[in-house]
């Protein structure tokens, strides 16, 4: 017997997980917006950053984005503000990533190191 797989079109909700918590399809978590509540966003500087992906081995929500081995930003819409990358991130004396207060992006600031952006 063929589990069929539903069209996801919209963002789950408690009421469409089966009881048991038993999810018909995978791939599910990309449908999750889940970056929304957290209290600091990591401020990414591609002209520090060596590409080592220490920072994309270490993030367990898969937050970094790498293209061609090279780390060319951050997910905002899924990544929790945890810092692990920003701890993790081996350049010094000043860090490729770093923490900044509050969990909003406004515009493509992710690039921007400025506390009051």
């Amino acid at each position: 017997m063929a589990i069929k797989k539903p069209v996801i079109d919209r963002p789950l909700t408690v009421g469409d997980v089966e009881i048991g918590g038993a999810m018909p399809s995978d791939g599910n978590s990309a449908t999750y917006i889940t970056g929304t509540w957290r209290t600091e966003r990591p401020a990414f500087d591609p002209s520090i950053c060596t590409s080592c992906l220490i920072c994309w081995v270490s993030c367990p929500d898969s937050s970094i984005l790498v293209k061609n081995g090279k780390v060319v930003g951050i997910d905002a819409k899924h990544c929790k503000g945890c810092g692990i990358c920003a701890k993790e991130c081996p350049t010094k004396p000043v860090k490729a990533i770093v923490m900044l207060p509050g969990g909003v992006y406004q515009g493509n600031e992710m690039f921007d190191r400025r506390a009051g952006a």
